[in-house]
């Protein structure tokens, strides 16, 4: 990739720099991009510059929305007894995605990961505590994978439920997705089971 003209080489770096893209791969996007016309490559532009501008965060649920509240946590049909306690916002697609789930939602904002300096102040707990406080929600399920990281999470977000909420039942997706899984990469048959057959924390 030296040889690339400046300019080319720029957006190849910056490409290569996003996860799952390989500077291979961040060539054959760049060279998409040069051959798309003036107009179609400056609109991809535009709104990459727009992502940030038009999302933000809801205030209930903390995922990526266009308006606070969510299309989630303002739809009165849902089932507010139940939270559904994802790491990321992939994560509640994917539990979207299978159409089972009516129950509100909590992006966490990652897993605890000591090794990586990630502590309870660097995600959502606060949030998830106002949240429960509300006195709404029985069932708190911790859709959180089956890492050692989603592990300890859960551990951690389990004695805090007992120790604090002890009105809220803490269940977990069924061990269907497997040790070192990720949520949202099960397919949506694995999530269904894991979430039909849940289990107790």
């Amino acid at each position: 990739m030296q040889n690339l003209p400046g300019p080319l080489k720029e957006v190849v770096d910056q490409l290569s720099s996003l996860p799952g893209i390989g500077p291979k791969s961040a060539l054959r996007i760049a060279l998409t991009l040069l051959k798309m016309p003036r107009e179609r490559a400056a609109g991809v532009g535009q709104s990459i510059i727009e992502l940030r501008e038009r999302l933000c965060l809801c205030e209930d649920c903390a995922c990526l929305a266009e308006s606070s509240p969510c299309a989630i946590c303002a739809d009165p049909s849902r089932d507010t007894g139940q939270i559904c306690l994802v790491p990321e916002w992939d994560a509640l697609l994917a539990m979207e995605a299978m159409g089972v789930y009516r129950g509100k939602y909590l992006v966490l904002g990652g897993l605890l990961s000591p090794l990586d300096g990630v502590d309870p102040g660097q995600l959502e707990i606060d949030r998830l505590r106002r949240r429960l406080s509300s006195g709404d929600f029985s069932e708190l399920i911790l859709a959180l994978g089956a890492t050692l990281d989603a592990e300890a999470t859960a551990s951690y977000v389990k004695n805090l439920v007992e120790s604090e909420f002890p009105g809220v039942s803490a269940t977990r997706l069924a061990q269907g997705i497997p040790i070192g899984g990720e949520v949202k990469f099960m397919d949506k048959e694995t999530l269904k089971q894991s979430l039909v057959h849940r289990q107790k924390v």
